[in-house]
């Protein structure tokens, strides 16, 4: 393994440029977070000062920052309170049943992207409400946020990422061929807040309210 060298450098950031450059060269467009000449970030190793392994490159010290992932969706709902539903086109869990919802895009808002995917998967106009819950899924680093939301219109058509796309009663959701568990967290809780718009954002279930939920299945 190559040895790792940790430069002593100002104001090291994430993302940032990690090695000062000489006056007579310019960072190599190629390796945009490392030196010109670097090999970029390919070794794991504990930095000074810190407490566990990262990504970095062995030549200038730099640190490649893996964070979580934050993903943002909706319970979005018409007038007469059937829920939107898309049936997934890609893995994973594809043919099966999900809120619209991804992964936030760069400089964007919360509440945009979770705008943004029901226009992507559902062909949906929303009007974002408030933020029904945060579910923290440390086993694959994502941090899910869902809002509630009003459609503006009950057209709806599937996207590129959705086979087909609904509108659901509450006896008709297909309780079964659903993608993911934040799923059918998210929609068991717009459930219990029907009528209150003060409640504080859910986080993940406890294991009492999972039974409750799984009786009432």
């Amino acid at each position: 393994m190559p040895s790792l060298r940790f430069p002593r450098l100002p104001n090291q950031g994430r993302g940032a440029i990690s090695e000062a450059m000489p006056d007579d060269k310019t960072p190599d467009t190629n390796s945009p977070d490392c030196g010109a000449g670097c090999g970029g970030p390919r070794v794991r190793a504990i930095p000074p000062g810190e407490d566990r392994e990262r990504l970095m490159c062995p030549d200038c010290g730099y640190i490649a920052y893996q964070n979580p992932l934050i993903v943002v969706g909706a319970v979005a709902t018409w007038e007469d309170g059937r829920i939107l539903l898309c049936r997934r086109a890609i893995e994973p869990r594809k043919g099966f049943w999900t809120l619209p919802a991804g992964f936030m895009e760069e400089r964007e808002s919360t509440r945009e992207g979770a705008a943004r995917e029901a226009w992507e998967e559902a062909r949906a106009r929303i009007d974002i409400d408030h933020l029904l819950a945060i579910y923290d899924i440390p086993r694959i680093s994502q941090v899910q946020m869902i809002f509630r939301a009003r459609l503006l219109s009950p057209d709806v058509e599937p996207g590129p990422e959705s086979l087909e796309v609904g509108l659901f009663a509450w006896d008709e959701i297909p309780w079964g061929e659903l993608a993911f568990p934040t799923v059918v967290w998210a929609l068991r809780e717009h459930r219990d807040r029907l009528g209150r718009s003060d409640c504080a954002p859910a986080v993940n279930p406890t294991p009492d309210a999972l039974a409750r939920w799984e009786r009432m299945l």
